[in-house]
């Protein structure tokens, strides 16, 4: 977490800035509900930090971070696409995606986001590498910085935690 004088610097930085990166997410995502959202999420993102580095550029800094996150959610959305296609594939439902079965899904969806969330953000790193952008745990572990065997431990707490919301579920 930042400290005070950083928090008094992200201050200044939103509002000053916030309603320009809401207008500027707004003509990327064509919603103004996603981009009040994400520009929120910026700003979050900047708090978690644990130094905010010097900004010459204050809105090309704030136009990457929320870059990074609108990619972000770009990917989680086509997981949801193709997890809703997958458990129709294998109901034998392909044709038949209801609303409630939409819904059923990015409940399931929502679920595992917020599992992801609670994960440390390195194993959380480590597994949306791993499965999501199918890099080996070699090329992980290089991504990250850390070793072989740390990747491993990533990514089978990961497993262990989605495990655990199956078996809920």
């Amino acid at each position: 977490m930042v400290e005070g004088a950083a928090a008094a610097v992200i201050g200044k930085l939103y509002t000053t800035h916030a309603h320009w990166l809401q207008d500027w997410l707004r003509l990327r995502t064509r919603c103004a509900n996603r981009a009040a959202d994400l520009t929120q999420d910026t700003f979050c993102r900047l708090l978690e930090q644990p130094r905010l580095p010097p900004l010459a550029s204050p809105r090309g800094y704030l136009a990457t971070v929320a870059r990074r996150l609108l990619i972000d959610d770009i990917r989680r959305r086509e997981i949801e696409r193709a997890i809703a296609d997958i458990c129709a594939l294998q109901n034998g439902e392909a044709d038949l995606l209801t609303p409630e079965r939409i819904a059923e899904a990015a409940q399931f969806l929502d679920m595992v986001a917020r599992l992801l969330d609670t994960l440390p953000e390195q194993a959380r790193t480590a597994f949306l590498l791993r499965r999501v952008e199918g890099l080996s745990q070699q090329e992980v572990a290089t991504a990250l910085g850390v070793s072989l065997a740390t990747v491993k431990r990533h990514i089978a707490l990961s497993y262990a935690s989605c495990l655990s919301i199956m078996e809920g579920a």
